[in-house]
């Protein structure tokens, strides 16, 4: 299999040639510095040297500049070679090794692979595929924790696990008062970082597990429409707020009533602490729900507002299918100003 690891990576850092300047400069430091990390097989936490850090950039950015004109390449299985977007065949054919293989479009219709060992494999009674994997062998300078591809769901956990800490060292700068400060307060962060980040981890693979089940019933919902719209609206700031609207569609119809049914507090707090600016903006009332499930205990109106805001975010998606019927690849104005009169 090493001549297939070595073919996945190489695609993968030709994902990150193309658009890795995509990211803000102190993101794309951080993005690369874990990225070191995993690549030397570091521990979280482990201290870095500044000069090695400084050589393997320099290196690797002479490595992408090389890659930036490159086209993906088929991946060597069996004797044969395959389309690296064919994740399926991929798949079928390296199973026997007990792999787990990934390939499609994240945010701006980027490409996206990885290949890691699989770690588990159930089909759900609603028809979807739950793949799980461990360890990865290749990735993206991003690497997103959970993905949806069509009727399939990936869950990393490694890729979970770097994600909280990276949280957590973030959290760490200032240590602010608030909703990430409430989340790590129930894991022994202080004296025990590993046992911490896989108590972690284990708790949120399930929470992960419920949005990307939101993200394939709303797949299932608005159909193959809604990615159509997603390629004609790409890096705009339409793209962002339609992301937002699924993602909470997704959570008020699955995250946040597991969340609040099963008295997940150390979960909630997480996942209010890491609703990025977008998601905040177009959904106000959700902070002011937590705030006052925190100041009162009582998850009541905040279990309420999930249910009433489930059907507001889904009667949004439609209307933006709509717009994006009516206009086209003209509709990146009409969908951002839709979504900016329909914040909640």
């Amino acid at each position: 299999m090493q001549a297939l690891i070595e073919m996945v990576q190489r695609n993968c850092d030709i994902c990150d040639a193309r658009h890795g300047s995509d990211f803000g400069m102190c993101t794309y430091l951080l993005k690369m510095r874990e990225l070191y990390r995993w690549e030397r097989g570091l521990p979280l936490g482990a201290p870095l040297g500044k000069d090695d850090v400084g050589d393997w950039l320099t290196m690797r950015e002479a490595h992408l500049e090389n890659l930036q004109g490159a086209d993906f390449a088929e991946l060597p299985i069996g004797g044969q070679s395959v389309d690296p977007f064919d994740a399926e065949a991929v798949n079928d054919a390296i199973a026997v090794h007990g792999l787990v293989y990934s390939a499609g479009l994240v945010d701006g219709a980027r490409p996206h692979f990885f290949l890691a060992e699989l770690e588990s494999e159930r089909r759900a009674d609603s028809g979807f595929l739950l793949r799980v994997s461990g360890r990865e062998l290749a990735r993206c300078l991003s690497a997103p924790p959970a993905m949806t591809r069509g009727s399939t769901i990936f869950l990393r956990r490694e890729s979970l696990r770097r994600f909280l800490w990276e949280k957590y060292e973030s959290w760490l700068w200032s240590r602010p008062d608030n909703a990430m400060a409430r989340a790590l307060a129930f894991y022994p962060f202080d004296t025990a970082l590993d046992d911490a980040l896989d108590t972690m981890t284990t708790a949120e693979m399930a929470v992960i597990e419920a949005h990307e089940q939101g993200e394939y019933h709303a797949g299932l919902d608005l159909g193959e429409a809604w990615e159509a719209m997603l390629l004609d609206i790409s890096l705009t700031p339409a793209e962002l707020m339609a992301r937002a609207v699924r993602d909470h569609l997704a959570d008020c119809t699955h995250t946040l009533p597991m969340l609040l049914a099963s008295g997940r507090e150390p979960s909630l707090h997480l996942f209010v602490a890491n609703l990025g600016a977008m998601r905040k903006q177009l959904f106000p009332s959700v902070v002011t729900a937590y705030q006052d499930w925190v100041d009162a205990g009582d998850g009541a109106a905040f279990l309420d507002l999930t249910r009433r805001a489930a059907d507001h975010w889904h009667a949004l998606a439609l209307r933006l299918l709509a717009l994006h019927a009516e206009y086209r690849e003209h509709s990146a104005l009409p969908i951002t100003r839709a979504v900016g009169s329909a914040f909640l």
